[in-house]
């Protein structure tokens, strides 16, 4: 198991403070301390790229600029602006925080960890991330591209997941972080003076492992030849870089196909919404179903939408990724319906206009979207 001391991470602190000052990206949740704010970006950024988070962290502090009006949302309204982004239970669990935070805190952000880490949906990391941006508390971080920095940095072999690895990982962050809010140059165990302590020290600190992750020290082709820390790197001098962070081998995704039918009537078209507790709850979508290796699509119609069509005619297919399967759903559009099969349909009839107004799940929105195409042309 390899060790660390605080030596090593006084040395690596001031550099890495020194490189995030001279080479942050210019994010619009860095240039605030608001707490909700930094919160709502970290919860967006979870299994998210930044380029995608940008138009959507913009859109959400324009019309929920307040803890109090996430509080007070509409269901409909939160899903519907968080539409696109995965992983709706994110966004459920950050409303009823902001609920707990109104009726607990005066709707005030906390500023202790601990009351931090008691709100639904935030983990260690999150917490850590929002104290120490927010508040220049010196709590660490550890997410996956803090921890590909620190295994090569410190060399360590063994996976990080693992029960003692994680918790040394976890020891060398915050050995980091509290170097960093110490001030530049201070010799651990001594006093720590006030005009040599960085204001933003720590924020900077746990962004700068953040950002060398993710620019810089990269799951594939890290730019070695630009990492500010690269003399201090045990992975670079054993040149095993790319062999760590030592990973549990991937599991082979699994492949699933479904298929949708699109039912239109009078100008309106069928739309169910997905049940409480099933993933993508709350969401709408075209009646679907999934198929086995043996289901004639015959039978999954019937399934589907419990009567059957004259035809059904192909609309799109859409291939896509939930976890750890590959999707294949296809769409069609079912066509010819009796009326008396129409009246007792299970569902919503709307016009496309009030499709838009919804909160469908990505594959689904694509549908909306071939159909929206469609009637233009």
């Amino acid at each position: 198991m390899a060790t660390v001391n605080n030596s090593k991470a006084g040395m690596l602190a001031p550099v890495l403070l020194g490189w995030f000052t001279d080479n942050a990206r210019d994010l619009p949740w860095r240039r605030t301390r608001d707490p909700y704010a930094i919160w709502v970006s970290e919860i967006m950024l979870q299994q998210t790229q930044v380029k995608m988070v940008l138009p959507y962290w913009k859109r959400w502090m324009r019309e929920l600029p307040t803890i109090e009006s996430l509080a007070g949302a509409s269901a409909a309204e939160i899903h519907k602006l968080w539409e696109g982004l995965g992983y709706y239970n994110r966004v459920r669990h950050m409303q009823k925080a902001a609920q707990i935070i109104v009726e607990r805190h005066g709707g005030k952000f906390p500023a202790a960890f601990d009351e931090v880490l008691a709100l639904p949906g935030i983990g260690r990391y999150t917490a850590g991330a929002i104290c120490s941006i927010a508040f220049n508390q010196p709590t660490p971080i550890l997410d996956g591209n803090v921890i590909r920095v620190l295994t090569r940095i410190f060399g360590i072999a063994e996976n990080p997941h693992e029960k003692e690895t994680n918790a040394l990982l976890w020891s060398v962050a915050e050995d980091l972080v509290t170097c960093a809010r110490r001030g530049w140059g201070e010799t651990p165990g001594e006093p720590a003076r006030e005009d040599a302590r960085p204001t933003n020290g720590c924020s900077h600190l746990n962004q700068s492992l953040m950002e060398l992750g993710a620019l810089i020290c990269t799951p594939r082709q890290p730019q070695c030849a630009a990492c500010p820390v690269a003399r201090h790197c045990v992975a670079l001098r054993q040149h095993c870089v790319e062999q760590l962070p030592k990973l549990d081998r991937r599991i082979a995704p699994s492949p699933r196909r479904f298929v949708a039918f699109v039912v239109k009537h009078q100008g309106r078209f069928l739309v169910r919404q997905r049940p409480a507790g099933a993933l993508n709850a709350h969401l709408w979508e075209f009646p679907n179903v999934e198929l086995f290796e043996k289901t004639a699509l015959v039978e999954a119609v019937r399934r589907a939408l419990g009567f059957a069509p004259r035809s059904l005619k192909p609309l799109c297919v859409i291939k896509h990724s939930i976890t750890r399967y590959r999707i294949t759903l296809e769409a069609f559009a079912a066509n010819g319906i009796r009326k008396a099969s129409l009246a007792r349909a299970d569902g919503r009839w709307l016009t496309l206009g009030g499709l838009e107004t919804l909160s469908f799940p990505s594959a689904h929105r694509r549908i909306l979207l071939r159909l929206r195409d469609n009637s233009a042309h």
